[in-house]
């Protein structure tokens, strides 16, 4: 099985004290990812569903962390964060895409948790 790369980091830097992910690129961009993006916007069933429209909102996650990275073979990690989840395979292009998109991604996550009445703080109860 082959994976087609189009960005490949150079240094991947774990920052756990920060709660984040500083990731170079070989086209020279550099981007810090915070914990609570890669949690809520993990690639794994969990989150993104089976297909097109399932995706769940993840509430609570403003003070996740990571508790490490392991190496998926040449073309991606899985990040071991703090809440258990390790289920989210981030490819190398994935992690450029969440880099290269964070704001709007952050945007969007913010405006879904509030049409759902969610919070980002972890001993929030949901609004009803």
């Amino acid at each position: 099985m082959s994976f087609s790369v189009q960005h490949r980091p150079l240094e991947i830097r774990l920052k756990k004290a920060e709660k984040r992910l500083e990731i170079d690129y070989d086209d020279g961009t550099t981007f810090a990812l915070p914990a609570e993006l890669l949690r809520v916007e993990s690639p794994s069933a969990e989150v993104m569903g089976h297909g097109p429209g399932q995706k769940q909102i993840v509430a609570g996650r403003a003070e996740v962390g990571i508790l490490g990275l392991e190496q998926v073979g040449n073309y991606a990690i899985r990040i071991k964060f703090d809440d258990l989840h390790d289920t989210g395979i981030f490819s190398w292009d994935y992690l450029y895409e969440l880099g290269a998109n964070q704001e709007k991604l952050y945007a969007e996550y913010l405006a879904a948790l509030a049409a759902k009445g969610l919070s980002r703080d972890p001993r929030a109860k949901k609004a009803t």
